[in-house]
C-alpha cells in the first residue's frame, strides 16, 4: 500500500491565536488525510502509513486536557500499526511533540521547540527537518500560514522528499477567523497533483489572500466625490450601471467574490479599488 510518506509541521501562534499544519508528499492528495487543527485546541499531522484515527482522535484528546506528549503516548500505545506511523502534535499551550515509529523508511525522524512539532519520512536527509524547524523558530511575528509556506519552502529547497514532489496542503484554523467570521477556517488549500505543488500552494495562497485578506483600518480610502465618480465610470464601463450606485457596486463586488473586503462605499479597501481599476 502506497504511504504519504512525507514532511510536514504543526504548528501554533498563541499571541494570535492560530493552529496550523503545512504538508508535502510523494502522494495524491497529502492534505485529505495528515492534516488536523482546531483552535485553542491543537493541531495534528498523521502520516507515513498514515493511520487517520489519529487525527480527530488526537484533537478529542487534547480538547479533555491532555499535553501533546501525552496525545502522542496515548494514540500510539492503542495502535498495534504504531510501528509504521509518523505523527507530530502542538497542544493548546504551544508544547510540541513528535513521534516515528521504527518501521519507518529512511530518512525518518522529527524535532520539536517551541509552539511547533516537525517531522519527515523517506526524505533525502536529516536537513529537510532541520529546515522546517530553522525557518520556523527564525520567522516570530510573521503571519502563521505564510511561516508555513516558508518552512515548507524551505525544506524543499534542503532536499525534500526522495521520491520527489507531488501535493502540498496549508490548513490553519482561528476562532472566527474565517469566511465572513462564520467560520474558524482560516486557511485551507490542497494542491492534490502537481509538478510543483509547493509553488502552486503559494499561488493559491495569494489568492486566498486577495479575496479574504484584511487591509489595516487605516490603509483604508475615504470615497470622495472624485474617487465616487471614478467608482461610478469603471463600473458603467464593465457593464455595471443599477441605480442606486450602491447596487451595482455590491453586484460587481458579488461577482469578483471581493465581498469579504466590502464595508459599504464610504470607504473602500485599496485592494478592492485596485481591482476595480484593473477592470
Amino acid at each position: 500500500m502506497a504511504r504519504p510518506s512525507t514532511y510536514s509541521i504543526v504548528a501554533c501562534d498563541l499571541e494570535a491565536g492560530e493552529w496550523g499544519v503545512a504538508v508535502q508528499s510523494k502522494f495524491l492528495a497529502v492534505g485529505s488525510l495528515v492534516t488536523w487543527a482546531e483552535p485553542h485546541v491543537g493541531a495534528v499531522a498523521t502520516q507515513a502509513f498514515c493511520n487517520p484515527r489519529y487525527g480527530p482522535d488526537g484533537l478529542a484528546l487534547l480538547r479533555e486536557g491532555a499535553s501533546a506528549e501525552e496525545t502522542v503516548a496515548r494514540l500510539t500505545a492503542a495502535d498495534d500499526g504504531r510501528d509504521d506511523r509518523q505523527l507530530g502534535v502542538v497542544d493548546s499551550e504551544g508544547r510540541g511533540a513528535t513521534f516515528t515509529g521504527a518501521g519507518c523508511f529512511e530518512w525518518a525522524g522529527g524535532t520539536t521547540g517551541s509552539c511547533y512539532a516537525a517531522q519527515g519520512n523517506i526524505l533525502v536527509s536529516q536537513a529537510t527537518v532541520d529546515a522546517l524547524a530553522e525557518t520556523f523558530e527564525a520567522s516570530a511575528g510573521r503571519p502563521l500560514s505564510e511561516r508555513l509556506l516558508d518552512c515548507l519552502a524551505a525544506a524543499q529547497a534542503s532536499g525534500g522528499d526522495r521520491r520527489g514532489q507531488q501535493s502540498a496542503a496549508l490548513y490553519v484554523v482561528t476562532k472566527d477567523g474565517g469566511y465572513a467570521g462564520l467560520s474558524d477556517l482560516s486557511v485551507d488549500l490542497r494542491v492534490d497533483d502537481h509538478p510543483a505543488p509547493i509553488d502552486e500552494l503559494a499561488r493559491l495562497y495569494e489568492l486566498h489572500q486577495l479575496y479574504f485578506g484584511t487591509t489595516p483600518d487605516e490603509e483604508w480610502l475615504e470615497v470622495d466625490d472624485a474617487l465616487l465618480a471614478e467608482i461610478r465610470d469603471r463600473l458603467t464601463a464593465l457593464g455595471y450601471s443599477d441605480e442606486p450606485l450602491e447596487k451595482a457596486f455590491d453586484a460587481w463586488v458579488g461577482a469578483a467574490n471581493l465581498e469579504d473586503r466590502v464595508r459599504g462605499l464610504e470607504r473602500i479597501d485599496p485592494v478592492v479599488l485596485g481591482e476595480l481599476r484593473k477592470g
